[in-house]
């Protein structure tokens, strides 16, 4: 059976995934190892000492024994934070590391966004606003316009994984904008598997969320498309191609 591994800072939204194996019919599976995250904080120092290598590579021997054909850093912010080039030598590294193809959660949304069509883009972070901002520059390295930034102020992964359907379904509400071909919620701390029909259906178009697309980039980079509209539009999207 396909195996993606994902590397998942700390402990907030991790099950996330075992639901995502469930939804996708238990067809491939997604073994998780959590990385020490040093300080729990949603501030650029401590994002870029998150995303070192050394803190990726501590886990990377656990996943392949664990039968991971390809590894995805299971984080936006510690990506992101990175810049675009940065972004790509931490997956450079982690792929060399691993000896397998890698990626992260950041380059995930970019390629989901491509996959699902959507020219413009509005996103609901549950970061600070400084945070938030990094994202919308990645995003636009990635030639993707965005057409509204919202943060909230979260500083804490542990405080955004209490998050709960309402306050999920209130983020991105508040982030939607009328001219956004989809909105996007880039936090994989915030439990968001279980409540992507309810967010499309709230907001009338595309939601990306970022276990969503983690799990779907793992997916990419095996070359595997599984149909599973439970997942929202872009996993909808595979079932047709």
């Amino acid at each position: 059976m396909a195996s993606v591994g994902f590397l998942y800072p700390g402990h907030s939204a991790e099950d996330d995934y075992p639901r995502l194996e469930t939804l996708l019919g238990g067809t491939v599976r997604l073994p998780l190892v959590h990385t020490d995250i040093g300080e729990d904080a949603h501030r650029v120092d401590a994002l870029l000492e998150m995303g070192a290598a050394p803190r990726l590579a501590a886990g990377v021997a656990e996943l392949r024994a664990r039968g991971a054909e390809a590894v995805v850093w299971a984080c936006t912010s510690a990506s992101f934070v990175y810049g675009w080039e940065g972004a790509q030598q931490q997956v450079r590294e982690l792929s060399a590391t691993a000896g397998l193809p890698a990626s992260s959660t950041s380059f995930a949304f970019a390629h989901a966004v491509r996959e699902i069509g959507a020219g413009r883009v509005a996103i609901a972070a549950t970061y600070p606003d400084d945070v938030a901002e990094y994202f919308h520059a990645f995003l636009k390295s990635a030639g993707t316009e965005v057409v509204a930034t919202r943060g909230s102020g979260i500083i804490t992964a542990a405080e955004v994984g209490t998050w709960g359907r309402d306050e999920v379904l209130a983020l991105a509400r508040a982030g939607d904008h009328p001219d956004a071909d989809a909105v996007l919620l880039p936090d994989t701390a915030l439990h968001t598997a279980a409540h992507l029909p309810a967010l499309e259906a709230a907001l009338g178009k595309p939601v990306l969320t970022a276990n969503q697309v983690t799990a779907w980039e793992g997916l990419r980079l095996l070359g595997r498309t599984l149909a599973c509209p439970e997942l929202g539009t872009l996993f909808s999207r595979a079932a047709r191609d």
